[in-house]
């Protein structure tokens, strides 16, 4: 982790404007295609929920905004950030699932399988204490959905980037699932998610690669 030298940042002037608003956090939403992803879990037998969890961490790691975090007056940036997700439990409740990214999805994916256990017979809403090295993702796999918002902490100031996805869809002969991303200004601008958005299509198309290793 580093502490970014806020007053010779080139982003500083954003960062005073966007930190100061009610509502500092903005959402895309757009369709990626699964098409090619989904043949290579169908066939490598993997978990859909560990496979796409590791897509977006995966992705969010490559940019170094996405591992940027508000913390008072100053901005820290994580070496790594990791995965903190909803399981779907009992009485149609959820409950959060925080997990430990690693580049290998083998090893990434035997994790989830242990955490997802663990957590459905120990459903909470504990949030993490002292730790902002987040990704915060749900699925709502019911909808097909357009746009998509997330409840966020007003203070003190959440800067804790949000993701979802939904119901994979037909689009022609190509399968497609909404991803829905959500940002603080004062860190993040429609760039970063564009290459966000960018770095997850990559992965998409190679799944084999993908999955193989890092």
């Amino acid at each position: 982790m580093r502490e970014i030298d806020v007053d010779s940042w080139s982003r500083r002037e954003h960062f005073e404007t966007f930190r100061s608003f009610h509502n500092p956090h903005f959402t895309m939403c757009a369709d990626v295609d699964v098409t090619a992803l989904m043949s290579a879990v169908r066939q490598g037998g993997v978990s859909v929920t560990a496979v796409i969890v590791y897509v977006l961490a995966r992705a969010a790691n490559d940019i170094p905004e996405f591992r940027q975090r508000i913390r008072d007056d100053s901005v820290i940036e994580h070496v790594r950030v990791h995965p903190s997700t909803t399981i779907l439990v009992d009485d149609g409740l959820f409950s959060f699932c925080s997990l430990d990214y690693d580049d290998d999805f083998a090893v990434f994916a035997a994790h989830v399988e242990e955490r997802i256990a663990h957590v459905k017979e120990h459903p909470t809403l504990a949030e993490l204490p002292g730790r902002d090295d987040l990704l915060y993702m749900t699925a709502i796999p019911w909808v097909s959905f357009t746009s998509f918002s997330h409840p966020i902490m007003a203070l003190p100031a959440d800067s804790i980037p949000r993701f979802a996805w939904g119901k994979f869809h037909d689009n022609g002969n190509r399968l497609q699932m909404p991803l829905s991303v959500q940002g603080h200004h004062a860190l993040i601008d429609g760039l970063h998610i564009a290459r966000f958005y960018d770095r997850v299509n990559a992965y998409l198309q190679d799944p084999e690669s993908l999955l193989g290793g890092p």
